[in-house]
């Protein structure tokens, strides 16, 4: 079959093909959406940096039109092809004399594993369709992922600011392709089931959500991996639940993930070495530990002084 011939295909063909190759790499939901401006989201977003909300994450302010408007951070954007992948472990790692890690840290980093399975479905499509321009997402770019998610279909952004779905709660990971290829596209969103429930709200320590919003400087993930600074501040003390490296808490209650599944990825799973690390061995971890235990790991992203710093800040509360 030539190229030419290749790009006859409807949209709705070239759609079903995608969401069949998505599967078979894994992909346990993926929905299409058009790109274009998204002018519900820049209000809610200017009035989040507006409040300082975002604290340190500077990065947060950077390319505002980009992150509301796809089309101008990739040439000719069509099409956003959304796609959720599970990371609910089959093993909880023991909290019994143990600091707390969250649970998308336990095994490889998403990022190289989400790459290549996009870089995969790519390569796919190229064969099947001819030519066409596009770009992989694994939360690296200014693009708004659970916005775009919830816009394809694939759930709705809960109280807590994740998204969730009702089959499979809000344990997984979300990524994109924008190209220039034009699809069918997803226009049935997903109504908000979180009722009149307030759970991951009441859980949350450190009062870092509101509905609908999260003040991240108060936030156990931000103040353990993206607040920078040697000392984190006595306000905190007593309230961060042992976590040193994220936090699940707003999960962990959510009634919907009750209906969470282990995931089937062997490169997620914690090493024996993680499993049986207990208080003792986190406070007396060395560099080196740590550079051999977290090599490929979301924990790289806090460094050794800061996940020390992390540890001290719990042992000293």
């Amino acid at each position: 079959m030539t190229a030419k011939k290749k790009n006859k295909l409807s949209k709705d063909h070239i759609n079903q093909l995608i969401k069949s190759k998505a599967k078979e790499l894994g992909f346990f939901a993926c929905a299409v959406s058009k790109a274009e401006f998204f002018e519900e989201d820049v209000k809610r977003l200017e009035s989040w940096l507006k409040k300082g909300f975002h604290g340190e994450m500077g990065y947060m302010k950077n390319h505002f039109g980009k992150r509301t408007d796809p089309r101008k951070l990739f040439e000719n954007a069509k099409s956003i092809i959304s796609v959720l992948y599970n990371y609910y472990p089959k093993t909880i790692i023991s909290e019994e004399n143990n600091y707390k890690i969250s649970k998308y840290a336990y095994g490889k980093d998403y990022h190289f594993v989400m790459k290549k399975k996009l870089k995969k479905l790519i390569d796919f499509l190229h064969k099947e369709t001819g030519e066409f321009n596009s770009r992989a997402f694994v939360d690296s770019a200014p693009v708004l992922d659970r916005a775009w998610a919830a816009r394809a279909g694939l759930g709705w952004i809960g109280k807590n600011t994740n998204l969730i779905t009702k089959k499979h709660g809000s344990y997984f990971f979300i990524a994109e392709i924008i190209t220039d290829l034009e699809l069918e596209y997803n226009e049935h969103r997903v109504p908000d089931h979180c009722g009149i429930c307030t759970r991951c709200i009441d859980a949350c320590p450190t009062s870092a959500l509101k509905p609908y919003e999260l003040d991240a400087r108060k936030c156990i993930s931000y103040l353990t991996i993206e607040y920078k600074d040697e000392k984190t501040s006595d306000t905190f003390k007593g309230k961060l639940n042992n976590w040193i490296f994220g936090c699940d808490i707003c999960q962990d209650v959510c009634p919907w993930n009750r209906f969470s599944k282990p995931h089937n990825e062997p490169e997620f799973e914690p090493s024996a070495e993680l499993l049986k690390m207990r208080k003792p061995d986190w406070e007396n971890l060395s560099e080196k530990q740590f550079d051999r235990i977290f090599k490929d790991s979301p924990v790289k992203r806090t460094k050794y002084k800061g996940l020390k710093r992390n540890i001290l800040f719990q042992k000293s509360g």
